[in-house]
Order: C-alpha cells, then structure tokens, then sequence
C-alpha cells in the first residue's frame, strides 16, 4: 500500500468511530491543558518577581543583623547602629549609595483622616538607591536631615488613603506621626510591590529626624541599604561592606558574621529555583494524566485491532504486507494523540487566559513548554501504539479470515 493510502485508511477507520477515537484522547488533552497551564502560571511567576526586582533596582546590596551566637547557643539578633552605616559610605572609595533605615508602624493622620503605615527613617541617598522619583514636590536633602527637620515624603497610595487630595495640593500641608507635626515636601510616584518591599504605602522622613524625634533616641538600624552604579561592582562591593562589617563589629577573619548580606539577584535566584522546582512537580503531575492517555489509546487500538480481524485478514489475503498494517495502526495512534494534544494546547492557553481574566494570575504561555508539550503527546503515541501495531501486523490471514 502506498503511505497516502495507509492514511486514508487510518483516518476512514478513526472516522468510522468518532465519538471512540474522541473520548479516547480526553487523557492526553486533560494532561497536555493541564501542563501547558501549570507552566504558564510558573512561568508569569517568574517575571513578575523579575520585573518588581528590575523596578526595585537590580544593584542592591542589603545588609541585616544576623544571629549572635555564644558557646554555640544564640543570643538573638546582633544590633546595627548609625555608624556601621557611616563607615560604609566614607570608607568604600567611592562604589556605595549608603543609606540606613529606621522603621517602625505607627499612625499618620491628616485633618479628619487617618492611616497605618510604615514609617521610615533614611538618607536621602535611599531614593538614589531604589530609583524613586516625585509625581509632586522634592525629596528632603542633606540638610534637613542634619537639621532633624521635621518633613516627609508619602508613598503613592498616602494621598488617596488621607481622603483622596490630589498629590499636589498635599505639598506643604502638616500631617501627624504619633501626633508630631510634619510637614509634607514630597509624593512618590507609583513603584509597585516587591515581595519584601511595598514602597506606595510607607511615609519616609530623615533618619534622624525618626531617630530623635519620634523613635525616642532609638539608634538599632533595621537594615543598611546599598547600591553600585553597576551589576559589575557587586562582588567588590560585597568585599568591601564584609570588610568593614567585620572592622566595625570586631569579627575576626574566619570568625562567623553577625551580619547578612543579600542582593536583589540572589533573591531573584533563590525564587526562580524554587518556581522551577514547583512548577516541574506540577508538570509532572499533570504529565501522569499524559500516561494515563497513552494506556487508554494502547487499551482502544487493541480492541480496535480485535473487531478488525477480518478486515486485517483480508487485506493480507490481497497482498499488505506487515509493514503496512503496522504503518496503519501506527498512524491511527499518532493522529490521536497528536488530535488530543492540540485540544489540549488550546485547553491549555484558554485555562491561562481564565486564570488572568477571572483570578488576576499573571501568566505567560512558553512556547517550548507547548512543544514539548506536543512532541510528548507524540511520543505517547508512538509508543503505547507499538503492541497493537505490532499484534495486528504479525495476525496469520487464513485464522484472521476465519475470525467471527
């Protein structure tokens, strides 16, 4: 038989049975939807992480107290004072934007209004470091911070929570933080919330305006912020802050610190290795329903090959050869996995586009996950439709014309 002619053939015989051959591949279309799908939402995951860490800025380095230990038993959280931050922005030749943070919740009220939010007291280097910049008004400067003025700057989202005033008109009006007066000189325009970090929603002031003023001479930094002009600085950066850590709070070399250093690309990597490590499972969960498929199409081509028997006897008898009858039932398994995956990639993209549209899910269809996705649907196909091809060429013509 020609190749067109055992197509034909195949494709007459899956006709003949519409509804079978239909139900038969809802196994690969379930399982081929379900890892196009769990892929998606691993994959709209990953960039939206990225593009928070892109926004929050990709050269951060943020330095927190670590555990101090004594005689192997831990003593709590070390502390970071104002002058670890101070040796790090005069003594790091120049690579470092420096900035220590304050923080602390606390109520910020306006007029008849009134909000909970974060408090933070920084340098005005802070909003260098994060790329931040004004929809209204200034930054607070060096000055004010020397002075301990009492002025802030509210996060995108302060504006709307203080009774909705547009951004501008709230410029040089006083608001309360723990019933002290500040005076407003800036509003953020919208950055987005990172994971850690929702900047829209915190009042920032001077560190030590928050320090002497409202934290009641409170000097334990919460965390030291840096940042290179570069990605290509950041190990010689992190040289230079682990050095003058160690100085600062006499940790010998080889001494464990009482300090962490973290980067907005490890972070990145930690969460990346983590979405991949979930999304595979789920995929291959999913990808069992793709086996579950396979059998299910194996188990239909052998009775398919059973109420054939004649007909295979028949075209023996008329001078097919093995090859050709197992071509046929080959290309009859073929075509209904590939039938069934390319359901399922369509069952796949619309449960994507649901998720996003009903659930907000940020989720992104790769094309390698729907090609694998098909040539795996394939690959079933081929292989679960081996034994039934096989079992169908190797039939004796005189038993199979005598079959009943």
């Amino acid at each position: 038989m020609l190749v067109f002619e055992i197509i034909a053939v195949a494709m007459g015989a899956i006709r003949a049975n519409a509804l079978r051959s239909v139900l038969t591949t809802l196994g690969i279309v379930i399982g081929v939807g379900a890892v196009i799908t769990m892929v998606a939402l691993g994959e709209g995951a990953q960039q939206r992480v990225q593009q928070q860490i892109e926004t929050m800025g990709t050269t951060v380095l943020t330095i927190r107290p670590g555990q101090q230990f004594w005689g192997g038993v831990s003593r709590g959280e070390t502390q970071m004072r104002i002058e670890d931050a101070e040796a790090l922005r005069s003594e790091t030749l120049g690579l470092l934007k420096v900035s220590p943070e304050l923080q602390s919740r606390m109520q910020v009220a306006y007029l008849r209004w009134n909000s909970s939010n974060t408090l933070m007291g920084v340098w005005p280097e802070y909003f260098e470091i994060y790329n931040h910049e004004v929809v209204a008004g200034r930054f607070f400067t060096e000055g004010e911070l020397r002075g301990r003025r009492r002025v802030a700057v509210l996060g995108h989202n302060l504006p709307e929570s203080l009774g909705e005033i547009p951004p501008e008109l709230l410029i040089g009006q006083t608001i309360q933080l723990r019933g002290i007066p500040f005076e407003v000189v800036g509003v953020l325009a919208e950055k987005g919330d990172a994971a850690w970090v929702r900047p829209d929603d915190q009042v920032f002031i001077p560190q030590s305006t928050a320090q002497y003023r409202v934290m009641g001479g409170r000097d334990r930094l919460n965390a030291i912020y840096a940042s290179t002009e570069s990605t290509e600085e950041l190990d010689r950066a992190y040289g230079e802050i682990d050095r003058i850590m160690r100085r600062e709070h006499r940790i010998r070399p080889g001494e464990e610190a009482d300090f962490n250093i973290r980067n907005s690309a490890d972070l990145l990597e930690t969460f990346n290795e983590t979405n991949e490590t979930f999304t595979l499972l789920l995929a291959g969960i999913a990808g069992v329903s793709l086996l579950v498929g396979g059998i299910g199409i194996m188990n239909i081509m052998l009775v398919s090959v059973t109420e054939r028997t004649r007909e295979i006897g028949v075209r023996k008898a008329l001078g097919a050869t093995r090859r050709a009858i197992m071509i046929q039932f080959l290309v009859e398994a073929l075509f209904l996995c590939v039938l069934g995956g390319l359901l399922g990639v369509v069952v796949g993209y619309g449960a994507a586009e649901l998720m996003t549209r009903v659930a907000e899910w940020e989720t992104v269809v790769a094309p390698q996950a729907v090609a694998v996705a098909l040539a795996f649907s394939a690959g079933i196909g081929l292989f679960f439709g081996i034994w039934p091809a096989r079992r169908a060429s190797m039939l004796d013509p005189i038993d199979a014309l005598r079959y009943e």
